[in-house]
């Protein structure tokens, strides 16, 4: 078989290691889905979202044409939680009513400078 990156294949768990989950495609094809693919967030232990001989659903990553590695993504189908959470909400860090532009920074900008210039004088007389 011809796979290409981006292929959404189904493959068997063949081997779970600490770094990531090895998975049969096909008789002759194996690819590895790192532990960072397997699921948005913190991934504990493999053993627990795996087992030796499941059917799973992956994406194709990358196939480097010299070793003929596979890297496969479980990750990558899923939705990520955090875009859904706040897709649908809008945050304003300012109040969007008001247009004050710099104006606050330009009015307390000499109170700053010369407190700055305080602290220097402090700290050159020590």
């Amino acid at each position: 078989m011809n796979y290409r990156i981006g292929d959404i294949v189904t493959g068997k768990v063949t081997g779970i290691q600490p770094y990531g989950v090895f998975v049969l495609l096909d008789d002759r094809h194996q690819g590895l889905i790192h532990i960072s693919e397997c699921q948005h967030g913190f991934v504990k232990a493999l053993d627990e979202l795996f087992t030796v001989g499941q059917r799973v659903s992956v994406i194709i990553l990358d196939i480097d044409e010299f070793s003929g590695k596979i890297s496969l993504s479980v990750r990558a189908l899923q939705p990520d939680p955090a875009m859904t959470t706040y897709r649908h909400r809008k945050h304003y860090w300012t109040n969007r009513k008001v247009h004050a532009g710099f104006k606050p920074i330009a009015d307390r900008l000499d109170g700053w400078v010369a407190e700055y210039s305080k602290i220097l004088d402090e700290h050159a007389g020590k």
